[in-house]
């Protein structure tokens, strides 16, 4: 039991990042036809964002996730189900405005859904280059640069969450949701500045 109480921290701590957000939004839904497609779109857009913050979190404690969990497997299925939110959230939020782009900059104007798009381009990056890299070695070579340009589209759709979200506004989420991205930001920067830094001149 005290063996394993690591994994099962990490594996709660997964769960209640991801479940809480989506059970606010839950718990303040009316279900009813016309309501099906606005109510849905945001869910995949909080999970989304809540499981690519527990990748990002990741970064500094995966050497010592790795001798917890299965850290490969955990970033391999959390990647997929990423993928589906990111693809999901966008196409069911146009599905409720008829497809129109016009539609769309009205009800939520420009700025932070241009934030947003930009945000989605540099996240499905990651998606589109990691099949290539075993036939390309120069994605190989710079496959950092590519998590690292990832995350800095993780960071717009924190900024982009923040000022649209409808369950982002008020209430405890909100000051969840701005932990979220605080301790993510310093996460990155550890991850993909400081610490190579530190093991560069460690080495020299």
């Amino acid at each position: 039991m005290i063996k394993n109480f690591p994994r099962y921290i990490i594996i709660t701590v997964g769960w209640v990042a991801v479940l809480y957000p989506l059970w606010v939004r839950l718990s303040t839904l009316a279900w009813a036809p016309a309501n099906i497609l606005p109510n849905l779109f945001p869910l995949f857009g909080l999970a989304a964002f809540s499981l690519l913050w527990l990748h990002a979190v990741s970064g500094p404690f995966e050497p010592w996730m790795r001798k917890h969990i299965n850290f490969d497997l955990y970033v391999q299925r959390t990647a997929w189900l990423i993928l589906v939110c990111i693809i999901a959230h966008p196409l069911l939020l146009l599905a409720s405005l008829n497809f129109s782009i016009t539609n769309l900059f009205i009800v939520y104007g420009s700025t932070f859904i241009v934030v947003g798009i930009a945000g989605w381009v540099l996240l499905i990056s990651y998606d589109i280059i990691k099949p290539l890299r075993k036939s390309y070695p120069f994605f190989a070579k710079h496959w950092t640069l590519v998590l690292a340009i990832s995350n800095i589209g993780f960071l717009l759709t924190f900024v982009h969450s923040i000022f649209l979200g409808s369950d982002l506004q008020t209430g405890f989420l909100r000051v969840v949701w701005i932990f979220y991205g605080i301790t993510a930001f310093f996460s990155i920067v550890y991850t993909y500045a400081i610490r190579p830094l530190a093991s560069y001149f460690a080495k020299h």
